[in-house]
């Protein structure tokens, strides 16, 4: 039943051995093994654009990862791919996503860069909890199919045609180590599988145009304002932008072993991001609010580290991080990346929390 150019189940490697599950693929299992786990709760506490905001229809983390899920699926069956590997990819792309959206990413990754711990990126910090965080530091072994495509995910960066790039296990581990000190590498990850090239331009479709329908439900801008030069391709609402896309790229993929848009429809959504850039998620945090959310990182991470240092077991990140967790992270993991570490995993509320704390 599945295209040629698809993932097959038994194609699938782990980098630890284990049984073969009577009822489940390898693919399916990973599904379950990143729905039920703790990063993945905490998807439901954290910012996609705006943050603290009064409205309680606003789209948070959660709802984001399951959009992309949606639109990836919707694609892949079309184009006759591996559904099971594509949930799983879209489910967990985000998992490492920091408190505070992409303005707490570029404050950790700042905070990273200073007490040489390397770039700081989400899409690797996803991998990183799959890897080495979940289960007290044990890990969820997933599939290195799933793995690569939550690494190489980036919506950020929207190409014309997606091409998958054969790995092995060591390859992908060289990417995964090098992006950390590669500024450059992670602008230029590809997926190993063409349903990790489905997820990568799925995530951009999720958010392009939910940005768009949040940003004007807030008020921070009217429908009036859309380019009328793109809105005329491919809509105005949500609804018929998701469409318009998923069906040029089922379209121009169908039997191919690359996944493509249109000429135009690609223009379109580069324009259409760079409207969002502007008018949207460069004014979606006031200069106040970024110097606040600096201010809360800084002095929690420094905190931390001297709670570390101290051993002080009343500090949070004894007593709700490093309390229980495996003996191999804790002695192979420095000072700093345990506090970057826990201040990635906190939601938005969280952080507040804890930060509010340590000022009184």
């Amino acid at each position: 039943m599945l295209s040629r150019y698809a993932c097959k189940d038994k194609e699938a490697i782990r980098f630890q051995k284990e049984k073969k599950d009577p009822y489940r693929t390898p693919f399916f299992r990973d599904i379950d093994r990143i729905i039920y786990s703790l990063s993945y709760t905490r998807y439901a506490f954290k910012t996609q654009v705006f943050s603290f905001n009064e409205n309680d229809h606003i789209t948070e983390r959660m709802v984001h990862v399951q959009l992309v899920s949606k639109i990836a699926r919707t694609i892949g069956r079309n184009l006759k791919l591996n559904e099971d590997l594509i949930e799983a990819a879209a489910l967990g792309h985000d998992l490492g996503h920091v408190p505070f959206g992409h303005v707490g990413e570029r404050i950790l990754n700042q905070i990273s860069l200073e007490n040489n711990e390397g770039y700081f990126n989400h899409n690797i910090e996803s991998v990183r909890v799959l890897m080495k965080l979940e289960q007290n530091g044990k890990g969820r072994n997933l599939t290195l199919q799933v793995l690569d495509a939550i690494m190489c995910h980036n919506g950020e960066l929207p190409l014309n045609e997606y091409r998958p790039v054969k790995k092995t296990k060591e390859e992908f581990l060289s990417e995964y180590y090098t992006s950390y000190k590669d500024k450059e590498l992670i602008k230029n990850l590809k997926p190993m599988t063409l349903e990790g090239c489905v997820v990568r331009v799925s995530d951009i479709i999720a958010y392009i145009g939910k940005d768009i329908e949040d940003a004007i439900r807030l008020g921070r801008i009217k429908k009036e304002e859309l380019p009328k030069n793109i809105t005329k391709l491919i809509g105005e609402n949500n609804s018929s932008i998701v469409n318009t896309f998923v069906t040029d790229i089922i379209k121009n993929s169908k039997g191919k072993p690359y996944i493509k848009m249109s000429k135009p429809l690609f223009k379109a959504l580069v324009d259409l991001k760079e409207f969002n850039t502007e008018h949207i998620y460069k004014k979606a945090n006031s200069k106040k609010d970024i110097q606040q959310y600096e201010k809360m990182f800084q002095t929690l991470f420094h905190q931390y580290q001297k709670d570390i240092e101290t051993n002080n077991q009343q500090s949070e990140i004894n007593t709700q991080f490093l309390k229980g967790m495996s003996k191999e992270y804790l002695e192979n993991t420095t000072t700093n990346r345990k506090v970057i570490d826990f201040l990635a995993g906190m939601t938005d509320d969280y952080m507040q929390k804890c930060y509010t704390n340590k000022m009184k």
